[in-house]
């Protein structure tokens, strides 16, 4: 049996399930009042229903449980071993995510304190280190090529925490996480399946099915019509959680990215590079203006480009754009330049896009006011 039909086939059906599953949580929330409510920080002018992401892990699990039961059903020995060796490592995927699924589900509902979640998201870092999956090299990063394991378990799992986070605080208008997060499991299923890891191909797509059906709702529903659904914390730390596996797998000395000409570190993490650099740089800002940097606030790239005039689909087009190519030319880069350069001149990159950005928005304001004088 082809891999490129059994991922199609995953991919096609997890699009339909879950286009349905969401179409049923739309009606559920709405009997229910079950709505993310605006306020004055929050963008959206409507009550919407938060629960999109209660349909990602189920639905996931399901396709992948499927197709191991139809090939054992069918006697296709050949995808059956594929599994085997990486039995481990998807069991406790598995495991981790249906954690973080629960945690955000309560979080989603009636909230939960940021204590829990860290402490959750460690836990779930754990999982990820007892699968035998861990940073143990850095390719070259600070002139650091491998490191022992007293250093790379506890990095790993902070690595876990900070990915889940980035990814969870970039969801700040409608289809930017689940863009960012759609365009790096279709990236991480390319990959894969060239370095003929088709189990993890597969699992990469069957997430990437799961957030196309909720990308359309969330980005072309009508709020008016009760259409449009958020990802809530469901949504963001079980996807997050997925992407953190997949990242420190391809970066493992198992990989057969360490016989290619590119660097595995930066390609594993590429695709993440505008969630990770825009969070530090949020972090960093309200630490320098003494505030917690865990309370929320309009300082994110998708709050400064609706500063300077930009509509939700343009900024979303926009961030879209910036990501594929920063991807890209990172990869691109990692065949000539030592990952630490690599990594420079994307920090340097995202440094001048933001002060550009400010100078853009400081003239914008200064404009506006002496019109209203």
């Amino acid at each position: 049996m082809s891999w490129v039909f059994i991922n199609a086939c995953v991919f096609l059906l997890n699009v339909c399930v879950t286009a349905v599953v969401i179409s049923k949580i739309q009606l559920i929330a709405f009997r229910k009042r079950l709505f993310d409510v605006p306020d004055e920080r929050k963008i959206h002018t409507h009550p919407i229903p938060r629960l999109g992401g209660i349909a990602f892990c189920p639905v996931v699990m399901f396709s992948l449980t499927l197709l191991i039961g139809v090939t054992a059903w069918s006697e296709k020995i050949g995808v059956l071993m594929r599994f085997y060796p990486y039995l481990t490592e998807v069991s406790l995927l598995a495991s981790s995510s249906i954690t973080l699924y629960l945690v955000g589900m309560c979080d989603d509902l009636i909230g939960v304190r940021y204590g829990t979640k860290f402490f959750v998201q460690m836990l779930c870092g754990v999982m990820l280190v007892l699968s035998g999956l861990w940073i143990m090299q850095f390719d070259g990063f600070l002139g650091i090529e491998t490191i022992p394991v007293w250093l790379g378990i506890p990095l790993t799992i902070l690595v876990v925490i900070f990915i889940i986070n980035a990814i969870n605080l970039i969801d700040g208008i409608d289809g930017l996480a689940s863009g960012l997060c759609g365009l790096a499991l279709l990236y991480y299923s390319i990959v894969f399946y060239g370095e003929k890891n088709f189990v993890y191909s597969v699992i990469s797509v069957a997430a990437l099915g799961t957030l196309v059906p909720f990308f359309y709702f969330n980005v072309f529903g009508e709020a008016e019509k009760g259409k449009k659904i958020f990802m809530g914390d469901t949504g963001s730390l079980t996807i997050g959680i997925l992407i953190c596996f997949l990242s420190i797998k391809l970066c493992s000395p198992m990989s057969s990215l360490r016989n290619s000409e590119y660097n595995p570190l930066v390609v594993a993490f590429a695709p993440l590079m505008i969630p990770c650099l825009d969070v530090i740089r949020v972090f960093g800002n309200r630490i320098a203006h003494k505030k917690n940097p865990f309370l929320p606030d309009k300082t994110h790239i998708h709050h400064k480009l609706l500063a300077i005039g930009l509509s939700q689909g343009k900024i979303l087009v926009t961030i879209l754009l910036l990501s594929l190519f920063c991807t890209i030319s990172s990869v691109l880069l990692s065949k000539y330049l030592n990952v630490t350069f690599v990594l420079l001149i994307c920090v340097l990159f995202y440094i001048l896009l933001n002060v550009c950005l400010n100078g853009i928005g400081r003239r914008k304001r200064s404009l506006l006011n002496i019109c209203a004088e």
